[in-house]
């Protein structure tokens, strides 16, 4: 896979485009901010990457379509993209061609018709990547993914900020989870994993997800018979609590607390009798009217005891005063005519005075008094007999009617422990239904076990296979020789630490150099010119190895600015303009002359047909660099950009 040609559209339909020579090296040179730079965003872009990092100015502002033809050993595939709406940092629509001898369409042709995912995918299978899929730990925040041609742009682009960093080898190594993903991917790409390994590392990742998941059950449903007893034991108490079951009901093992507990819910609520609220009522009503019945019974007998006790009393008073009346009666009687003698008088007289007269009425008066008094005690006592036995009854019929209330009274609480006694009871067979629901037969912990053993041993069969595949050894022995080859360009580039092997350590994605005491990485090495050899060796000897064993990367590299090491200053680098006179007069000429060599070299030599595409400030002389040239040196105009297009 290669670059054919660039192509950009203005907003009025304008083309602007650039054919590259797909074999040998291309430079573009010219002044600073003319859109050199910019060119390998623009590739990338139109490689499937939906983000759109072109800078902003003049480019984003007078640019509505991108396009890039790309050249197969078959065919070619023209890719081409809107630029993202105004706001918008990415697009991810696209409009694609495949054929042979594509030439950029008309802008009036111009019209989506696919997306990111689908460039992806084709370009993966025309660069004849394998199907495989990379495998991440179930416990990483990463997801697994495919290898695709996004995996090979870490080996496609070289940028200003890049190109002579002594902290990252690779492009977009400094972001999250790339430098795991180029570990990850990496060894696809060169061939070290095979594709039986893949159909295993696929197979081996079902199955330990299965097994996780089957494990976990596991887990559960043996936990929770190992706390069943404890549980069980709490809901047979809660059972006895509210009256489902006798208190006295035990248990001699697990299977008859498991039946108790299954027997339960069969209970039934118990029926609660009808409402005895008017009873109750009633019964209140008829008690406050016998109370007051038996209140005035007993006011009449005391009003009829205070008068028997009156009477009494006369009768005392009146048998005293009687007595002594009668004492009257014990006068001497004359003799001779038989009265009373008064014994007062000095001569016998008659009682026929006014004295005696009024004594003897007294006396008869009082006799008759005594006498009615006697004959009404009788009826009293009879009287008071009858209110004593109405009161009797009165007092019986009360006794019944507060025991009548009484068991109402009993009766209604009964109706009310039982609603709440009821509901109390349901609650409870509802909790040990859910929780017998959630219990695992022993039936079902036996299957469990079977298949963790039956995965177990899947796994280990596969893994035992996996260990037969060499590819960890094919890795170690694909590195070793794209070292040698890093450690070949060193010397050609006449760096420090040439005189060491050079190793890709996949680990760090660094450069290490082997001294006998000690090994050195790239970033304890020093100055700029050295860490641009270390990054050139590094992807030439890749793509040494890639060209000679047909591995699926593409056959490009793009260097944006290699030659800034060269010059005493970023600005007389800056003010270099694509000028040779200024190139020759303030870089180190040979130093430029020894890079471009060699990357025209490697294209013609050592990897014949490899193309590679250089933006740079330089200029040389040589003719050879000037065939180099895809166009004059921009220096505004002509740039990327012409400045006659209108903005957005």
């Amino acid at each position: 896979m290669k670059i054919k040609s660039l192509h950009i559209y203005s907003h009025d339909g304008q083309i602007r485009s650039l054919n590259f020579n797909v074999n040998g090296l291309n430079i573009i040179t010219g002044r600073s901010s003319t859109g050199k730079s910019a060119l390998s965003e623009i590739i990338e872009y139109c490689m499937g990457r939906s983000s759109f990092n072109v800078p902003e100015g003049v480019i984003r502002d007078k640019v509505s379509w991108f396009a890039v033809i790309y050249q197969f050993s078959s065919e070619e595939v023209l890719i081409a993209k809107p630029a993202p709406s105004k706001g918008y940092s990415s697009c991810s629509t696209v409009m694609l061609r495949r054929g042979n001898n594509l030439e950029a369409p008309a802008y009036q042709e111009l019209t989506v018709n696919t997306d990111d995912d689908t460039v992806v995918a084709l370009l993966s299978r025309l660069l004849g990547i394998p199907e495989n899929r990379t495998e991440v730990a179930l416990d990483h925040s990463r997801s697994s993914f495919d290898t695709n041609i996004k995996h090979t742009y870490y080996y496609l682009f070289q940028k200003q900020s890049l190109v002579a960093n002594k902290d990252q080898l690779f492009y977009r190594q400094n972001e999250q989870y790339q430098p795991q993903t180029i570990r990850d991917t990496l060894p696809i790409l060169l061939g070290a994993s095979s594709n039986q390994r893949f159909e295993i590392e696929a197979k081996l990742r079902i199955l330990r997800r299965d097994l996780k998941l089957n494990s976990k059950l596991l887990e559960q449903a043996q936990g929770d018979r190992d706390t069943f007893l404890e549980k069980g034991l709490g809901f047979l108490s809660e059972a006895k609590a509210v009256g489902i079951i006798n208190s006295d009901i035990t248990y001699s093992n697990l299977d008859e607390l498991i039946l108790i507990l299954e027997n339960i819910l069969n209970w039934q609520p118990t029926s609660v009798p009808a409402d005895n609220g008017n009873i109750i009522s009633s019964l209140e009503n008829e008690l406050i009217e016998l109370r007051k019945s038996r209140r005035g019974l007993q006011s009449r007998i005391d009003s009829a005891y205070q008068f028997s006790k009156k009477t009494m009393n006369f009768e005392h008073e009146a048998g005293e005063q009687k007595n002594r009346l009668e004492s009257i009666k014990a006068l001497p009687r004359n003799p001779e005519t038989n009265e009373w003698q008064w014994p007062f008088c000095e001569e016998n007289l008659s009682l026929d005075t006014p004295i005696a007269k009024l004594l003897l009425n007294e006396l008869e008066s009082l006799e008759k008094e005594m006498n009615q008094v006697g004959a009404q005690k009788p009826k009293l006592e009879a009287y008071l007999v009858e209110l004593q036995n109405e009161l009797q009854a009165v007092v019986e019929k009360i006794n019944l009617t507060e025991m009548q209330l009484s068991k109402a009274i009993e009766a209604d609480e009964l109706i009310v422990k039982m609603k709440t006694q009821n509901n109390a009871a349901l609650r409870v067979i509802g909790r040990i239904s859910l929780f017998l629901e959630n219990i695992v037969p022993n039936k079902e912990i036996d299957r469990l076990e079977f298949e963790n053993k039956r995965l177990t041993s899947r796994i280990e069969v596969l893994k035992s296979n996996a260990n037969d595949d060499d590819s960890d050894n094919r890795l170690v022995s694909i590195i070793n020789n794209i070292s040698s080859q890093i450690s070949k360009y060193i010397v050609k580039f006449n760096a420090e630490f040439s005189d060491f092997p050079a190793r890709l350590d996949l680990s760090t994605l660094n450069i290490i150099f082997d001294r006998p005491d000690r090994p050195v990485p790239m970033s304890r090495t020093g100055g700029g010119e050295n860490y641009l050899a270390y990054h050139l060796s590094t992807l030439l000897g890749l793509h040494s190895f890639v060209f000679k064993n047909d591995r699926p990367i593409p056959r490009f590299l793009i260097i944006d600015q290699p030659t800034q090491v060269y010059f005493p200053s970023e600005k007389a680098y800056q003010e270099a303009d694509g000028t040779i006179q200024k190139t020759e007069a303030d870089a180190d000429l040979k130093a430029v002359q020894l890079l471009f060599e060699l990357l025209l070299d490697f294209t013609k030599k050592e990897v014949p047909g490899f193309q590679i595409i250089v933006t740079e400030h330089a200029n040389l002389r040589n003719q050879w660099f000037q065939d180099c040239l895809v166009e004059t040196p921009w220096t505004k105009p002509p740039a990327l950009v012409p400045e006659n297009w209108p903005n957005i």
